[in-house]
């Protein structure tokens, strides 16, 4: 699959949240959104570099996809977009679909933010946090985050 343009990036972004009902389309969700994907995997891999995770997001089997799909908060949303994507509602089966459906990727991201009740983070140093907190990333990268928080306010100028 080859790597997006930033046009298609935005599309990947919207798309995805229109699968949501309208609470879930907060601005500031959308940077985070981008920003998270920036971090994770450049939105250029789809598949983890010697990893397990899946996706734009980089979920995990065990970790992201099953969290939003247990958690009180996302459970039913994440059932409804597993029913209007047309994937079976089951961990290994969403796992498998997020490295080649990125409107389901997009759907999951903005799920797992929704299960962090603090308010969605505005400024870099609290984009960190929240990032932190919500991905529980193995290896994270502090020195990228500026760059990909930059990127993501700069790609969702376009649209």
């Amino acid at each position: 699959m080859k790597i997006p343009t930033d046009l298609e990036r935005v599309i990947i972004l919207y798309h995805g949240l229109k699968l949501l009902p309208a609470k879930f389309h907060a601005p500031a969700a959308v940077q985070m959104m981008a920003a998270i994907a920036f971090q994770e995997s450049n939105y250029e891999h789809r598949r983890q570099i010697k990893g397990p995770a899946r996706g734009f997001w980089q979920f995990e089997r065990g970790g992201g996809v099953v969290g939003v799909m247990t958690h009180p908060s996302s459970r039913q949303e994440a059932q409804n977009i597993c029913a209007l994507r047309v994937v079976k509602f089951e961990a290994q089966v969403i796992y498998d679909t997020l490295e080649f459906d990125d409107l389901l990727a997009s759907a999951f991201a903005r799920l797992l933010l929704w299960t962090d009740p603090r308010p969605m983070p505005t400024d870099e140093k609290t984009g960190w946090e929240y990032y932190i907190r919500n991905w529980r990333p193995g290896k994270p990268h502090l020195n990228r985050w500026p760059g990909c928080w930059s990127k993501a306010k700069s790609l969702l100028t376009i649209n």
